[in-house]
């Protein structure tokens, strides 16, 4: 039974060592594919995470605003979304409908995302599906408005979280991860994959 948290399900240790081997390895090479690059905020400065994505859109941000595209910024349309993945989604989201998009963050030593929520979407009736590989991170629930108590829980390798229903618009970030505290990923650092339902 998943772990619940404030609305969100956590499914702890739902892939196994080998499954993560095996989503890595499709993960390189989406990244291949489309290259990591750090997205500038509105406000001018760059984010401390690097991000690529997969599927028929991406996330994208600079001083324009945050928003959804159809190709990476080299010009190239993003990858499919892999089999692995794609299996996740369909276990956990209780939803038929399959995700348009599966963002890719890589958290490097010191790196961590303020409270945020998940608003770019065109129906948040649909949930956002959370995949943790490698270092562990502090990930951080707060509330539907800003302000107000908070709740943390460490996620490992290999954890699903589903944010949907209630929680769909609750704000949550990652305060920092324990860089090395995984062998997944040889020079460290947190992967999180999250599938999204854009349009």
């Amino acid at each position: 039974m998943p772990l619940m948290i404030r609305g969100f399900k956590l499914h702890q240790s739902f892939l196994g060592v080998e499954a993560q081997r095996g989503m890595l390895e499709d993960i390189r090479a989406v990244v291949r594919a489309a290259p990591f690059f750090s997205p500038m905020t509105p406000y001018g400065k760059p984010m401390s995470v690097r991000i690529t994505a997969a599927g028929q859109y991406g996330w994208f941000s600079d001083k324009t605003g945050y928003r959804y595209v159809e190709t990476h910024p080299a010009g190239t349309p993003w990858p499919k979304i892999p089999a692995s993945i794609r299996a996740v989604w369909d276990s956990v989201s209780g939803v038929e409908r399959a995700p348009e998009c599966c963002l890719i963050n890589y958290y490097g030593e010191g790196t961590k995302m303020g409270l945020h929520q998940d608003r770019d979407e065109a129906d948040f009736a649909w949930p956002v599906v959370s995949i943790s590989l490698g270092d562990e991170g502090l990930f951080r629930i707060g509330n539907t408005t800003r302000g107000g108590k908070t709740e943390s829980v460490w996620l490992h390798s290999g954890d699903v979280m589903v944010m949907g229903g209630p929680a769909r618009l609750t704000y949550h970030g990652v305060d920092r991860i324990r860089f090395g505290s995984s062998r997944l990923l040889p020079k460290g650092g947190r992967l999180n994959l999250t599938l999204r339902v854009v349009t």
